[in-house]
């Protein structure tokens, strides 16, 4: 029988891309969605022809325990991606971070616990290490939230890793950095630049210019699960994933730009900017740990990954029934 595979937050970005790599490579899925009154299973409504009707769907809320439960029993592996991710949101309600990705990772590993689960795998979020202190970072970089969600994923992180130390529970966290590509929501720089594109503008609206980031596509964030998820030694571990590149936003307007075929000005908006100290001002993965332990590696490494994966990106925004979901000429939180 095919493992059991458990994916919370699968109606999301990642979530949704990592669904569809699983069933391809033939593990029967479990997708737990948030519940709405709409029946909505986010991006998976819109899964791949290849791959609809072939994984089962559970519809939830990550803060109800019993639900929770329930859709844990009988799986084998638990990825857990559900979560609260939008940093200028986490200013304005940070109980709800709390409750989502604290309480919402606790509900996951009492569960898992319950129901002996083989393995879990959290997901963190380069947001926990905060400006780099050095470069690479490496999983032995100080953490340092600069936002009430980097907060709120720092106290799941060490709550994962306290069920494994304390239980002997087979616990994991994997931190992939900055994660891009198609479905991802407005609130991310890369799609906030390339909507606005291609709905027309030439005046692109942005905050900050100069911090960088290692953007990674979302395929090799997937591939980073699956891989992490069969790997004993990263029981209790912290790993990171990024793409071996990193860049300022600023530039990467320039390289969407020229993907796109466009010229664009950029127009400051201080409503995006975050406040002084609550920036991150530089993120770049070291990731020669995830190499030794389950031999990851981006296939969309260096400049030119991010150039083959941004123009991967635009062509899906680019067609009109996906950028028709986006309020281009709206900030997004």
């Amino acid at each position: 029988m095919a493992q059991k595979v458990l994916v919370t937050g699968a109606d999301g970005f990642i979530g949704s891309h990592l669904v569809e790599t699983l069933v391809r490579d033939g593990y029967d899925v479990r997708a737990f969605v948030y519940y709405n009154s709409f029946n909505s299973w986010g991006w998976l409504d819109d899964a791949a022809p290849d791959v609809a009707g072939k994984f089962e769907v559970v519809s939830g809320d990550i803060r109800d325990p019993y639900g929770v439960d329930a859709a844990v029993e009988g799986c084998d592996t638990v990825l857990h991606l559900a979560a609260l991710i939008a940093i200028p949101f986490s200013y304005q309600a940070p109980d709800a971070y709390v409750q989502t990705n604290v309480t919402g990772t606790l509900n996951v590993l009492q569960a898992a616990r319950r129901h002996g689960v083989s393995r879990t795998v959290c997901t963190s979020t380069s947001e926990t290490y905060g400006t780099a202190q050095f470069v690479p970072i490496t999983e032995e970089h100080q953490l340092n939230a600069q936002s009430p969600y980097a907060a709120s994923k720092v106290g799941a992180d060490q709550m994962a890793l306290s069920f494994q130390r304390s239980f002997e529970m087979p616990v994991s966290v994997l931190r992939p950095f900055n994660t891009y590509g198609p479905r991802q929501s407005a609130r991310a720089v890369i799609p906030t630049i390339i909507g606005q594109i291609a709905a027309g503008s030439r005046r692109v609206k942005l905050g900050a210019l100069h911090p960088t980031r290692d953007f990674t596509f979302v395929r090799d964030t997937a591939r980073g699960f699956i891989q992490a998820m069969t790997c004993d030694s990263c029981i209790g571990e912290v790993t990171n994933i990024g793409s071996n590149f990193e860049i300022s936003i600023g530039d990467t307007v320039d390289l969407i730009a020229e993907a796109m075929g466009v010229e664009v000005e950029i127009e400051s908006d201080q409503s995006r900017e975050r406040p002084a100290a609550s920036e991150v001002e530089r993120l770049f993965a070291g990731t020669e740990k995830a190499q030794a332990r389950f031999g990851w590696a981006p296939e969309f490494s260096g400049r030119d990954g991010f150039v083959r994966g941004l123009a991967e990106t635009a062509e899906w925004f680019q067609n009109p029934a996906n950028l028709a979901r986006y309020k281009t000429d709206r900030y997004n939180i």
